[in-house]
């Protein structure tokens, strides 16, 4: 393998909370070994349009406390098809680019495979989605300060529920991993949480808001991830309940985008600047299609075809710990 002399980062998938931290993590740890270091705006269709930007620690200073990410995201369809990832290439050779550090999630890890696989080009992955659905670490970039988005933005709904004697049916993120909801509705006392992992049923709900309301409960709150496995939507399943308990006022609010958006956390920050020195640090061991990840707060690495395809299990013993906190 041919020494690492330039290095390219870039975003893409659904941008996180940390990801501008992680950016500036490579961009200063590439100064720090003395190695140039290209921006890639728009991700793999940056990639393919050659829409690159020298960057330097100066470059990137201010921006460790910004949610989004300055180097935007964006699908690219063309990457997809072998003709644009021969593009791709082409540039990153053009550009003398020695290596790629992708921050992004499974959908943006899954192209890094392939596009190393048919040219072996020097590949390491930062794990950047709100989700926490990446297999081969316990936090992703985002999830923290996604959590704290919910749990603080649950605190307000509940002083209206409460004022009002209401039912509020919240939805967060979280079509296929349930994490932001579970944890959110633990740190925020919910009555109730559906999660896509499990699959409690809308007649255990209705019991449960039952039970809640014999007991002197005069307002609710009941968390819902995106892709709960009852069936219905937040809307339908706000519905059912009114239709079959007339005696609650149910409200729906779905919290939606804004997960995605603000500060992040010191716990987002830390973690991305972690990462991204880790990452440029494996990429000069000679290191390649690997995601760097966080396991028992020790920095470790996974294959990024392992991460793509295991699986993060829900907690079984915050599930529990739910149950009894809603008595």
């Amino acid at each position: 393998m041919k020494e690492i002399k330039k290095i390219a980062v870039m975003t893409s998938g659904g941008d996180a909370p940390g990801m501008n931290a992680a950016i500036r993590s490579v961009v200063r740890t590439c100064a720090f070994y003395e190695k140039e270091c290209i921006g890639v705006y728009r991700g793999y269709q940056g990639l393919i349009e050659a829409d690159f930007l020298p960057l330097d620690a100066r470059k990137v200073k201010n921006i460790i406390n910004k949610g989004g990410t300055i180097l935007k995201s964006a699908r690219s369809n063309d990457f997809r098809t072998e003709e644009g990832r021969k593009k791709a290439h082409q540039n990153l050779v053009k550009e003398n680019i020695d290596a790629l550090v992708i921050i992004g999630g499974d959908g943006s890890f899954t192209g890094g495979v392939v596009f190393n696989e048919e040219y072996n080009f020097p590949i390491i992955g930062i794990p950047g989605t709100i989700d926490n659905d990446i297999y081969g670490t316990s936090h992703t970039l985002g999830y923290d300060t996604a959590l704290n988005t919910a749990v603080e933005a649950i605190d307000k709904i509940r002083d209206t529920a409460s004022s009002h004697n209401r039912l509020f049916f919240v939805e967060v993120m979280g079509r296929d991993a349930g994490f932001i909801a579970l944890n959110a509705g633990v740190g925020a006392g919910a009555e109730e949480i559906l999660i896509p992992e499990e699959n409690l049923g809308i007649d255990r709900l209705l019991e449960s808001l039952k039970r809640s309301r014999s007991k002197g409960k005069s307002s609710s709150i009941v968390v819902v991830a995106e892709g709960d496995r009852t069936g219905r939507n937040v809307f339908e399943l706000a519905d059912y309940v009114e239709e079959n308990l007339p005696e609650y006022e149910v409200r729906v609010s779905v919290l939606g985008h804004m997960q995605r958006g603000g500060s992040p956390s010191c716990f987002d920050r830390v973690l991305a600047s972690r990462l991204g020195v880790k990452a440029v640090e494996l990429l000069l061991e000679g290191e390649s299609d690997i995601m760097v990840g966080l396991i028992n707060n020790e920095v470790t690495t996974t294959n990024l075809e392992k991460a793509i395809k295991g699986h993060n299990s829900i907690n079984k013993e915050l599930l529990r710990v739910s149950d009894i906190m809603s008595t």
